[in-house]
């Protein structure tokens, strides 16, 4: 048997913040919580799991989420994660195959917004 991709988790002292973020930010809903809030899932309206949340000390890493958006919502989209409470990493950049920006959520963690021109 092999292994199969269940969702991705991310470690946080404050899970409900990432949770109501990450809610706003991808239309996602709480399906499951556990231990007192030390684990939560998010699903998408299909009931498909995408994100975990589990209370824990903050550790950033080289892996990241990549959010895409159609390129006429670029400038709206980054606004709206902002006003969510994201954070810009970086300047936004205009490359030859899209726009990318690189965000942050409230923990730190980071998180990209990607927009690929067709």
């Amino acid at each position: 048997m092999s292994s199969t991709f269940d969702l991705v988790t991310i470690d946080s002292p404050q899970p409900d913040v990432l949770a109501s973020f990450w809610c706003a930010a991808l239309s996602l809903h709480e399906t499951q919580r556990e231990d007192d809030d030390r684990w939560l899932v998010l699903s998408d309206v299909t009931g498909v799991r995408r994100i975990g949340l589990q209370r824990g000390a903050h550790m950033p890493s080289g892996i990241h989420l990549d959010l895409v958006c159609r390129l006429d919502e670029f400038t709206g989209e980054v606004a709206r994660l902002v006003a969510l409470g994201a954070g810009l990493a970086h300047p936004l950049r205009h490359e030859p195959y899209g726009s990318i920006a690189n965000l942050t959520d409230p923990d730190g963690n980071q998180f990209d917004l990607c927009a690929y021109r067709p």
